[in-house]
């Protein structure tokens, strides 16, 4: 009979886990940085019931008066039939309405309603106070140059 090949079991605890390699990738910086405004957001958002999405659609939709569901989905960079879920919400909330457009009865354009209008002001109040308060210490150069650097990161993936 063959004895058992006794396994080696490492009892030693990990006490701090080390994320070095990591921090070597701009990429795993942004996603730490996203997920701080991220937690933030979501908490700022609270009071209004709204989520990332259905804030963005909204502020979207106020800023585009009249702009097609497939815009919308285009500039949220989501599916359109996902779009859907979010549409149904702030239309069901009336915040927003759909017209069909005349001249293509298979399109709706997006308007705002006024209930709609005030609680877009009221929550890009919120995000705008919220959002100074996480970045305060950062001077607006180094802002400035950050954003260029984002926005430069996403023409790249444009090209490719």
């Amino acid at each position: 009979m063959k004895k058992a090949a006794s396994k080696s079991v490492d009892t030693t605890a990990v006490t701090h886990v080390s994320d070095a390699t990591l921090r070597n990738f701009m990429g795993y910086h942004m996603k730490r940085a996203f997920n701080v405004v991220q937690a933030d957001l979501v908490q700022t958002l609270k009071p209004f019931d709204l989520r990332m999405l259905t804030y963005t659609a909204l502020v979207l939709i106020v800023d585009n008066p009249g702009m097609r569901q497939s815009q919308l989905a285009d500039a949220m960079d989501i599916e359109r039939p996902n779009l859907v879920v979010i549409i149904d919400e702030l239309e069901r909330r009336e915040l927003i309405i759909r017209d069909r457009v005349p001249t293509d009865r298979r399109a709706y354009a997006l308007k705002v309603t006024l209930a709609g209008r005030q609680l877009y002001d009221k929550a890009v109040a919120a995000v705008t106070a919220h959002e100074a308060l996480l970045l305060d210490g950062i001077d607006e150069a180094t802002r400035v140059a950050v954003i260029a650097a984002m926005k430069q990161i996403e023409k790249s993936q444009r090209k490719g």
